[in-house]
């Protein structure tokens, strides 16, 4: 099952392919559309009516709604995993997160990651990876910055031999 599983991830993204330093840019954009930020606003229950109510926000310098910012840090993160959390056994946490600037209806976004730190888990199969996220807009505005840990496959415990 080992050997069937790793054939489904990349080849350099284990815990031993990261090292401090390091930066990516990530190969894949989303654009934000209105149902990303309307359903799960609603789902979430998030009575902000910045993110849901279009005559009210026509009224405010924005002129238009937002879209709610943990949904702009959801894709943002979801589009550093594949390079950054395929191995990944456990996401361990999320921290320093900052919402820079607004994200509209319509924005696409791309994301970077820098690795802040590698370290020894308290076990032998994986090791910890801090990493450092930000998303941008298609004009190169940040608009979402934070940091993530992650626990992180050792090549010589999990990868096809």
């Amino acid at each position: 099952m080992t050997e069937l599983l790793s054939r489904l991830t990349g080849d350099d993204n284990y815990f031993e392919d990261f090292a401090v330093g390091q930066r990516m840019r990530h190969a894949r954009g989303t654009t934000v559309d209105e149902v990303e930020n309307q359903l799960l606003t609603k789902l979430v229950m998030n009575t902000a009516d910045a993110h849901f109510n279009e005559q009210r926000m026509a009224a405010t310098p924005f002129g238009q709604r937002l879209v709610f910012g943990l949904i702009t840090g959801s894709m943002v993160i979801g589009l550093t995993t594949q390079d950054t959390a395929e191995n990944a056994l456990a996401e361990l946490g999320l921290d320093r997160l900052m919402f820079r600037a607004p994200v509209f209806h319509g924005d696409t976004l791309s994301a970077y990651t820098e690795v802040l730190e590698t370290r020894d888990a308290d076990r032998d199969d994986a090791g910890i990876v801090r990493f450092k996220h930000w998303g941008l807009k298609q004009d190169d505005t940040v608009v979402f910055e934070g940091e993530r840990e992650v626990l992180v496959k050792r090549r010589s415990h999990w990868s096809a031999k």
